[in-house]
């Protein structure tokens, strides 16, 4: 790609051939200019050493009041956006993170892993009989709507909506975003909310009918230092958990099997040897990130590799970029399940940010693939797969299969 293409890159006017396939483009601005302007004087970030020091650095902001209000309005979007975990700073944000942090304790998720294991059987179990099938409706999206359903206690009637609010809501995210997608994901928050609300209200009547898993009662009643969080609050966060832990788990699950049917040597090779499972994990992680551009503001100067950026510059940082850099990962490019190093990657991104859902993400991720790779060893493309389409999170609509 030419340089002169690269200098006039711009992330807020990206096409779908960026969509499609965003890695020539990372590789020539890694290579050429690392640290690219945009016009609007954000940057964007592709060196791995580059996005760790600001993920690392406690003085780069993630609260977004600013930014969303410019891009947004007064809508339930930036209610939304604005409130969840993710795009919130320390005082707030240690506080919600220590409630949100005991659905995470290694004995919940010691608790958790055979409720995975069981839906995990389960779900293999009913495509046993199938012989074709679209691996993300039939697979891919059921595992994690099944455990966040049991996380917040949603019913089962409404559990065929999550993955819709979930995508709705963080396609709002990208640079780009056209008016009727931007509707879908206000009118997404808003019936959340109300469904959420309803949830609250029957576990506050009655705080002692709490499934096993279920985390809704400790968001609820938990508090640090005597500080609970407001029913907004609640809402907002429990929707927050829905999106990290639904779409992004879909997409590990299923840009984990995409690699394979891609890549048959490694298929094979995961056959041949199951002890690989969780190296390969790491592996899926880094090679299709679920999410592959994170933000930060600069709250003081922040010296990189070569420049310094100064106190106020929006920062866009690729992960994608970060986690096929040649100066960490020898042979980028090559999908290898049993890369030493793979788990530098910084897909759960690092420091206070940090995935909260990291392990269990890695739970779902072992039992999900191994368990389907040892079942059905001949897994195989069925047709055309379709990229959904956002360029901050990438994963499949679809992925035909037959076994």
């Amino acid at each position: 790609m030419a340089a002169t293409a690269i200098k006039g890159f711009d992330l807020n006017a990206i096409d779908r051939a960026f969509i499609e396939n965003p890695f020539p483009t990372l590789k020539a601005l890694r290579e050429t200019d690392p640290v690219h302007r945009n016009p609007d004087g954000s940057v964007y970030l592709t060196r791995h050493a580059d996005v760790l020091k600001v993920y690392q650095t406690r003085s780069m902001l993630s609260d977004k009041k600013q930014e969303f209000g410019k891009k947004f309005g007064q809508c339930p979007l930036f209610v939304h956006h604005t409130t969840s975990l993710i795009f919130n700073d320390p005082p707030y944000h240690t506080v919600v993170r220590k409630l949100l942090a005991g659905a995470f304790t290694p004995r919940k998720l010691a608790e958790m892993e055979p409720l995975i294991e069981g839906i995990v059987d389960k779900l293999l179990d009913r495509l046993a009989d199938e012989k074709e099938f679209d691996f993300i409706s039939a697979y891919a999206m059921e595992l994690p709507t099944e455990i966040i359903s049991f996380m917040l206690g949603i019913p089962k009637a409404h559990r065929h909506k999550l993955r819709g609010f979930s995508l709705a809501i963080l396609g709002a995210l990208d640079p780009v975003v056209p008016p009727e997608r931007m509707a879908a994901g206000n009118a997404a928050v808003a019936e959340f909310d109300a469904l959420l609300a309803d949830l609250i209200a029957h576990r506050r009547a009655d705080p002692d009918g709490a499934e096993p898993g279920e985390v809704l009662d400790s968001l609820i009643f938990g508090s640090v230092d005597g500080r609970h969080l407001t029913q907004e609050e609640l809402i907002q966060n429990c929707i927050f958990l829905l999106n990290a832990g639904h779409e992004t788990t879909t997409s590990l699950v299923g840009n984990s099997v995409g690699a394979l049917l891609e890549n048959p040597d490694q298929h094979q090779r995961l056959k041949e040897d199951p002890s690989l499972i969780d190296t390969a994990v790491e592996e899926f992680l880094r090679y299709q990130s679920p999410l592959q551009i994170g933000n930060r503001l600069a709250g003081e100067d922040i010296d990189l590799q070569d420049v310094t950026l100064p106190k106020g510059t929006y920062i866009h940082t690729s992960i994608a970029g970060a986690n096929r850099d040649p100066a960490v990962f020898e042979s980028p490019e090559t999908l290898d399940i049993g890369r030493k190093n793979a788990k530098q990657h910084l897909a759960f991104a690092t420091g206070i940010h940090v995935c909260l859902g990291a392990a269990l993400a890695r739970i779902e991720g072992r039992l999900a693939v191994g368990k389907l790779v040892d079942r059905f060893p001949n897994i195989q493309s069925n047709g055309a797969p379709e990229i959904m389409g956002l360029a901050r999170f990438r994963g499949y609509n679809s992925l035909p299969v037959r076994i």
